[in-house]
């Protein structure tokens, strides 16, 4: 069985989801969207597919059984919602969207068809941060009761200049947390679970953007454990993502999405540390594909077998639901606040 894309965006991240699809056994580029006429016909020529910029005529475009959304993430939601619509599965960047408000309107929308939502959240997939999900739920940690996520990353004023919505409120919905911080956000609920209060503090403190290019947060979750979260853009020259998790039988730390070290009662040793190679820290363009490329092929797998995906629609949501939270203790009074 032959599954046909189509991608909208036509910028960075779309290139790497046609670079995933390109990759994929079974899978065939159908058409690409994208407001810039130069950058779409330079993603046809590469990888296939036709070409459009207008947007009704893409999703006219037979046959085709999936989009993938690449486009600003305040877009996500309606571009998603047409797609259900029209009877197009939709696989989307991360945010879902930038409102808890029009996520939810997607996922009505697709749970009164037969399509599939999916989020690229490729953390859930990576092998090592895999394994600590499996040694947390086996109990080799003990009671998790601390838990440190940094995300120091560096974003040049080009970023923000350079890009009509990087930024903003209206299409990014936010900063560092919204956008760079997301995937870490997603990543301490997946592994520890709802989180039942919330203090924070965020500053535009370097860029000259609408929104936060810093962020601190602390989280405690339902189940115990008391978690400091950072995110910033504004951390020369940009460090990897670092979590650190503590509980009554050992600690364990995860760096550029790998176990740097571990010391376990149960395991008796450390584990050597790892070369450190961070993409992200530095720049937004994603070179290694591996894990698009491993989101993609469980949510075909979802489609050709009736499942769900490594993450769907509603637990993408979640993520916007905390982020909203955060957002909101911050504004509850100057210099923090509780929610």
């Amino acid at each position: 069985m032959t599954i046909r894309i189509g991608l909208i965006g036509g910028g960075n991240i779309s290139e790497t989801h046609a670079r995933a699809a390109s990759q994929t056994a079974g899978v065939e580029i159908a058409a690409i969207y994208g407001i810039n006429a130069t950058k779409v016909e330079h993603l046809s020529r590469q990888y296939g597919g036709k070409a459009f910029l207008d947007l009704n005529q893409f999703f006219s475009h037979r046959p085709m059984d999936m989009v993938m959304l690449g486009s600003p993430s305040g877009v996500h939601a309606s571009q998603g919602i047409e797609a259900v619509r029209r009877g197009l599965h939709v696989l989307t960047e991360k945010p879902m969207d930038v409102s808890t408000t029009q996520a939810d309107v997607l996922i009505d929308a697709a749970e009164q068809t037969e399509v599939k939502v999916g989020v690229i959240f490729q953390d859930r997939l990576k092998p090592e941060i895999l394994q600590l999900k499996q040694w947390i739920c086996d109990g080799r940690l003990g009671k998790i009761t601390l838990v440190d996520a940094r995300v120091k990353w560096y974003r040049p004023p080009e970023y923000y200049k350079e890009s009509r919505w990087r930024g903003t409120f209206a299409l990014d919905g936010g900063g560092a947390l919204m956008n760079q911080g997301v995937h870490t956000v997603d990543l301490l609920l997946w592994l520890f679970g709802d989180v039942s209060s919330v203090q924070a503090t965020i500053r535009t403190a370097q860029h000259p953007i609408e929104v936060e290019d810093t962020v601190v947060a602390i989280l405690e979750f339902a189940n115990g454990p008391l978690c400091s979260l950072l995110a910033t853009t504004a951390a020369y020259p940009g460090y990897p993502r670092r979590v650190e998790i503590t509980g009554s039988e050992g600690t364990v730390m995860l760096e550029d999405d790998r176990i740097v070290a571990s010391d376990l009662r149960s395991s008796q040793e450390t584990t050597a540390q790892h070369s450190i190679k961070d993409e992200g820290a530095a720049s937004h363009v994603v070179n290694d594909v591996r894990g698009h490329k491993a989101i993609l092929e469980d949510f075909i797998h979802a489609i050709e077998h009736n499942g769900t995906p490594a993450c769907d629609a509603r637990e993408g949501r979640k993520s916007i639901a905390l982020i909203e939270r955060i957002y909101r203790a911050a504004r509850n009074s100057t210099g923090g606040g509780t929610d």
